[in-house]
């Protein structure tokens, strides 16, 4: 489980990241992009997954579980509200 946590914990990186650019190269050639508040709700869920995946990898079973666990959340609700809501 630490491993798909963590791998989908890499992925809200990059995504996190390339909404960034998006949201530069936009302002830059005048169009639209992501606004101010999905780049914060990005780096708020990239923060949160990262603190998780590190109880997931440093913690006990248990713990680690529900660390995993938490980033799997995470990612869920920012995919849910951000992209296909």
């Amino acid at each position: 489980m630490k491993a798909l946590s963590g791998s989908i914990t890499a992925g809200l990186v990059v995504l996190t990241a390339l909404v960034i650019a998006a949201a530069v190269v936009g302002g830059d050639r005048g169009f639209p992009g992501p606004g101010t508040a999905s780049i914060a709700w990005h780096v708020a869920a990239v923060v949160a997954a990262l603190l998780l995946q590190r109880i997931a990898d440093h913690r006990s079973r248990g713990v680690s579980f529900l660390g995993s666990l938490g980033v799997l959340v995470v990612a869920g609700a920012l995919l849910w509200t951000q992209w296909w809501g």
